[in-house]
């Protein structure tokens, strides 16, 4: 990584790039150098070709809890206070628009990301793994879409993953009531894949999946990821005639032909481990 970041932290291992929330304090709280930071980390890590999957966690105790009201309302504040003017309305609207963008980029990236989860994982927590693939997490982890408590609106994101993910039903439970949830409930209503008796379990095995789809060729995964994405509101005749299109190319690739002949010498193929401009 080019730059330098205050709120995160990177690790990198055959193929895989493991992110880590960092605080501060032990709840990994976002504040003003997190939602800056994030956009930029994922637009360096989309274009680093040899990694092929993403992984976020948080350090510490909890992956986060969320919006950091104490070092963000000295920059919200003067937007939401006093006589609200258009000049402000529009500065919380860009301002909002910037905290969108991270949790948009790790939606929109070619690259799979995986959200593993230990310990309180609250609002902006919710939105940001809402934004990612595939979510993991441990067993004494708990989820809570908490703006209703704040008297705002969740606004980076969530309203807009979740219901893909649990459906409607259960995504207005968790925004109209504000409420805490276990991971027993998380596994039940699919926000999570998979629920792990410890974090050291959770982060071996959010490794061990991160290698498995690294191995594939980055240009079948990265190809099912944006089919899905392009799908997901769209007929099922646009979604067909989508991946007819992409697959037109890919079936061409040289990942494609090794596959085939290894296939034929049932010999375990070995496909090329650089993207091709992330796709």
């Amino acid at each position: 990584m080019e730059q330098t970041y205050q709120s995160l932290s990177f690790a990198q291992a055959d193929g895989v790039m493991t992110v880590s929330l960092l605080g501060p304090g032990k709840g990994n709280a976002m504040g003003p150098e997190f939602w800056e930071e994030l956009p930029n980390a994922m637009d360096e890590i989309n274009q680093l070709s040899d990694i092929r999957c993403i992984v976020f966690r948080g350090s510490g105790d909890h992956f986060s809890y969320g919006l950091n009201i104490p070092q963000m309302m000295p920059r919200l504040g003067k937007m939401t206070t006093g006589t609200v003017l258009a000049q402000q309305r529009r500065e919380l609207m860009g301002q909002i628009r910037q905290m969108q963008s991270g949790f948009q980029k790790m939606h929109e990236s070619p690259k799979p990301v995986i959200a593993a989860i230990h310990g309180w994982c609250i609002g902006g927590g919710v939105n940001m793994i809402a934004a990612a693939d595939i979510r993991l997490c441990s067993r004494e982890a708990r989820f809570s879409l908490r703006e209703a408590k704040l008297a705002i609106t969740p606004d980076i994101g969530g309203l807009q993953f979740l219901p893909h993910i649990i459906g409607q039903g259960f995504t207005r439970e968790m925004a109209f009531t504000g409420a805490d949830y276990d991971a027993a409930f998380a596994e039940r209503i699919g926000l999570v894949n998979h629920v792990y008796n410890s974090p050291d379990q959770l982060f071996d095995a959010a490794a061990t999946l991160a290698r498995q789809i690294a191995d594939n060729p980055a240009s079948a995964v990265q190809g099912a990821k944006q089919v899905l994405n392009y799908s997901l509101n769209k007929s099922i005749e646009d979604g067909l005639q989508y991946v007819a299109v992409w697959n037109s190319s890919q079936l061409q690739s040289n990942d494609f032909s090794e596959a085939m002949q290894s296939t034929i010498e049932k010999r375990k193929a070995e496909f090329n481990k650089k993207s091709n401009r992330g796709y």
